[in-house]
């Protein structure tokens, strides 16, 4: 008989260490405890079929306990919740549906409880309409709600990747959709000027969007929630979904006196082996480092998750495997708009005391040419010196998932913005250009750094003294008629060259055009002929418009 090994939770660390320690060893004992009815579902596909995108539940459920013990001979118990580890006899406490009690030894134990839902200490947060969304059961319930009860409006409580989710898909079944958040922007991996254009694109779908608001109550009358604002307004609903976050669910490993990390996280090593050498963990309740930074952090997400499951079943098997970090890569379909990030933002990098810098770029996602392009604005932090990528964040509509990639890739690789400028890219004109958007993201910052190109960006504007320094919008003048930044002096690109003469050389340029490229052109102009100072607006006045109107 091989070695016997507990796992505590299934879903995406559970059940992927399961099946991979049976893959490597046939002869072990495995045994998954699952508190629910469900050991792996499709969780990040849950908000789906409250929306009617997914119409079959049973698509929802990856494996049945029946199917994975039939494929990976695992004893699954479901409805049997781990209530007690005991580390010296190597032991756990089992409660059964019946509520009966019984011990299972171990050889090796995992750990991988997952994250719970936060439920905020406010008034009428456990009322009858109001919902979390963690699991199989909990979209059985709101689906049903949505079903019988036919609301006509819903208030989502947070703006994270769940609620936005959630709001997209309630407001595809018609329900007039509001949003409250508690930060001065949605999706909190982005970065503010990043989340700008979301802002404005969920508004354009008729979803309000109410920001820096907490709410204090939930209040029922008569079938009808008002959820109360911390500034006194209410807003009437027939349905609440609280997405404020999750917490690592990690009190077994607590109460047996597993070492605890930040935000009450197990703590591993990069083996996902805890402190105590026979019990492993892995999932939303571990600790992890910032592949970046290389700081502890806490990446709910389900590619971590399946990795880390993965490595810990390598190593009970006795092969040598590590985890060299988290990066965050996430997406977001956030109603028709593709949100996208991976590695630091730049509030991390401020926290870590990085002396970075910053580009941003508005690219077509094929060739212009060609029917159905879009654009996509990307930010790029990296830095300053050595070029080395710090992260991403993308924002648009068709492409942004393979951009994303691409860079996450470059990250874990060790490149530097001058590789992202050589990257040999698939190009035909139905999905990309014979310059990438990822290329010329690596144009743009490989020039920041050589210094062939100086930068101002949307934040500084405002520290421009027009008296001092010459602002100038090389846009066409029908374009700067529109609107322009105050104190701008307007010279179409076109014309640069005859009228330089207007210009006075003695005082810092600071150049702008729509998107950053003719400004780019202008000051490279402007450079080679007697102006020492000259800086393009990265970004240009589309990004400063979207942010500061």
């Amino acid at each position: 008989m091989g070695k016997k090994v507990l796992i505590v939770g299934g879903v995406a660390g559970g059940a992927t260490a399961a099946a991979r320690l049976r893959r490597l060893d046939e002869h072990a004992r495995i045994i998954m405890f699952e508190r629910g009815d469900h050991i792996s579902f499709a969780n990040c596909g849950l908000p789906y079929y409250i929306g009617d995108v997914i119409t079959d539940r049973e698509d929802l459920i990856l494996q049945t306990p029946e199917s994975f013990r039939e494929r990976f001979n695992v004893d699954v118990r479901i409805r049997s919740e781990v209530i007690k580890i005991d580390r010296n006899r190597k032991t756990v406490d089992v409660r059964d549906a019946s509520g009966r009690v019984y011990q299972e030894s171990y050889d090796y134990l995992i750990l991988s409880p997952g994250a719970e839902p936060v439920i905020p200490p406010i008034e009428g947060a456990k009322s009858e309409a109001v919902f979390t969304l963690r699991n199989i059961a909990d979209t059985w319930r709101i689906k049903d709600f949505v079903t019988n009860s036919r609301p006509k409006s819903a208030v989502v409580v947070g703006a994270g990747y769940i609620g936005i989710e959630m709001a997209e898909n309630l407001h595809a079944l018609g329900l007039k959709v509001s949003i409250i958040e508690l930060a001065d922007h949605v999706i909190q991996p982005l970065d503010p000027d990043m989340a700008a254009e979301v802002h404005k694109h969920i508004m354009r779908k008729g979803v309000g969007l109410h920001l820096n608001r907490a709410v204090t109550a939930i209040r029922s009358d008569e079938g009808v929630y008002d959820v109360v604002l911390d500034d006194g307004s209410v807003l009437r609903t027939d349905m609440v979904i609280l997405a404020v976050g999750v917490r690592p669910e990690s009190f077994l490993a607590k109460d047996v006196g597993l070492e605890m990390g930040i935000r009450g996280c197990i703590v591993t090593d990069n083996h996902m082996r805890t402190s105590d050498p026979f019990i492993y963990a892995a999932g939303d309740a571990v600790e992890t480092i910032d592949f970046v930074s290389g700081k502890k952090a806490f990446v709910p997400l389900a590619s971590p998750a399946n990795r880390q499951g993965r490595i810990a079943a390598d190593n009970i098997a006795g092969i040598e495997s590590t985890y060299d970090g988290t990066l965050g890569t996430s997406i977001l379909k956030a109603f028709d708009m593709t949100v996208a990030m991976t590695g630091n933002n730049e509030r991390s990098l401020k926290e870590s005391g990085v002396d970075y810098e910053k580009s941003f770029t508005f690219s077509p996602s094929n060739a212009s040419y060609y029917p159905g392009a879009s654009f996509m604005t990307i930010k790029l932090m990296f830095e300053k010196q050595s070029g080395r990528i710090l992260g991403a964040q993308i924002t648009g509509f068709k492409g942004v998932d393979k951009r994303i990639d691409i860079i996450a890739t470059a990250i874990k690789a060790g490149m530097t913005v001058h590789g992202l400028a050589n990257l040999e890219l698939s190009y035909s004109p139905p999905f990309g250009s014979a310059k990438d958007p990822v290329n010329i993201a690596g144009y743009v910052a490989s020039n920041i750094i050589s210094g062939m190109m100086k930068v101002f960006h949307w934040h500084d504007v405002k520290d421009i003294n027009p008296d001092e320094a010459i602002l100038l919008d090389v846009r066409t003048r029908e374009e700067y008629a529109k609107g322009s930044l105050e104190g701008a002096v307007n010279i179409p690109l076109d014309e640069l060259r005859e009228r330089i003469s207007e210009l006075d050389e003695s005082k810092p340029v600071y150049v702008f055009c729509q998107v950053g490229f003719r400004g780019y052109i202008a000051a490279r102009i402007l450079g080679q002929n007697g102006f020492e100072n000259v800086y393009n607006l990265s970004g240009g006045y589309r990004l400063v418009k979207m942010i500061i109107s």
